[in-house]
């Protein structure tokens, strides 16, 4: 459409401009039926194991389904895991409430198939199934591990079947990074947490900027919000979108110039918050990733001018690590992010690196007396 739209006479870059904003109202429309599709819906899992709130009806599924497509297709800054989650636990109260189950029960197959639908969504069933033990219950224990894992099974498989077994980015071969660079990774990931609590900030002020607004209709908010990120997709298709054509850019090496890498870094950085306000369904997970490759990748960039470093896949490396990083100082769940970015590069050799980075991360967004995001949108 953006290729179509830019050999358009006249001013075609009204084109996507109006898809988006088409878009995000549609999107917000469905909302506008069932409210519980706004959002990413991991906070609702969250909620519903604490016995905060009800589970959601399955009537969830296709509006959280025809929502995020609508809302992520349209090119808003937000990820396709969220709705997947979310539909995964709407999915698994059914099946437990059909199954006859007792109530405590019904929700450990609601957050085990919503493991699940974290693990399609990315192909990491390791991660999707740690997902449900750090950030949605907090716990270890038989009664939750063993479902969830059959449940991450048994949807990867299927989902194998359509998509096929392939690590979601492609990344080339990454030589384990030098134990006098470790300093440098925790000083990266000091500064990732810094940068995770003001991500933290803008989600939950743009949040109450688009509450307070009581006159403006919700879609017509949703529809403002679209036309805004329509603009960023003609100013840069990398701007927008969920993100993983420009994290495979950089994972994958290619890399971005330091000046054109800034201005995306600062365009995503605010555009994500602000397309999560809209109120469409939509996750974080997949634009945090894009951000923290960004960051990584500028990180090293302005190392290599700064120190007499010299290593060639210092890049590549960096971004990998801001991605699980990025994802810790935000989400607030370290192996989670960790091992969902080993799965879904494949790479493995910079586990320390990553688990150093991601410590420091957790660390000072911790003693700066920021919340998680998810226990704060709970």
């Amino acid at each position: 459409l953006l290729e179509w739209a830019g050999r358009a006479p006249g001013p075609g870059w009204l084109v996507p401009v109006a898809v988006a904003a088409v878009g995000a109202a549609a999107a917000a429309m469905i909302v506008r039926i069932v409210p519980l599709a706004s959002g990413s819906g991991i906070q609702h899992v969250e909620a519903v194991y604490r016995g905060e709130a009800d589970p959601a009806h399955l009537r969830l599924v296709p509006a959280k389904f025809a929502g995020g497509l609508l809302a992520i297709g349209s090119g808003l800054v937000l990820g396709r895991e969220g709705p997947t989650v979310h539909m995964g636990a709407a999915i698994g109260t059914e099946t437990g409430r059909r199954a006859g189950l007792p109530e405590t029960d019904v929700r450990i197959t609601e957050c085990a198939v919503a493991g699940a639908g974290l693990a399609v969504a990315f192909n990491a069933p390791i991660g999707g199934a740690l997902f449900v033990f750090e950030e949605a219950t907090g716990i270890f224990r038989t009664r939750i591990v063993i479902p969830t894992l059959f449940a991450v099974a048994a949807a990867v498989t299927c989902s194998r079947f359509i998509t096929g077994d392939r690590p979601d980015f492609a990344v080339g071969a990454i030589a384990s990074a030098s134990p006098v660079l470790l300093p440098l990774f925790v000083v990266f990931g000091a500064a990732t947490g810094v940068l995770g609590v003001l991500y933290n900030k803008l989600i939950l002020g743009f949040l109450a900027a688009t509450s307070a607004v009581h006159r403006v209709p919700p879609v017509v908010v949703a529809a403002v919000i679209g036309a805004i990120v329509g603009l960023l997709l003609v100013l840069d298709p990398l701007a927008a979108g969920g993100g993983d054509t420009l994290s495979q850019r950089i994972v994958g090496g290619e890399g971005v110039l330091l000046p054109g890498a800034l201005g995306l870094l600062l365009m995503r950085f605010v555009a994500g918050p602000l397309s999560y306000a809209a109120g469409t369904p939509g996750g974080l997970f997949a634009p945090l990733l894009a951000v923290g490759a960004l960051w990584g990748s500028i990180f090293a960039d302005v190392a290599d001018l700064v120190l007499p470093i010299h290593d060639p896949g210092l890049g590549v490396s960096m971004a990998i690590v801001g991605m699980s990083a990025f994802f810790a100082a935000t989400v607030r769940a370290p192996f989670t992010g960790i091992v969902l970015v080993i799965e879904m590069t494949a790479v493995s050799a910079i586990t320390v690196p990553m688990a150093a980075a991601s410590a420091a991360a957790v660390l000072v967004a911790q003693l700066a007396g920021s919340a998680p995001i998810y226990d704060s949108l709970r």
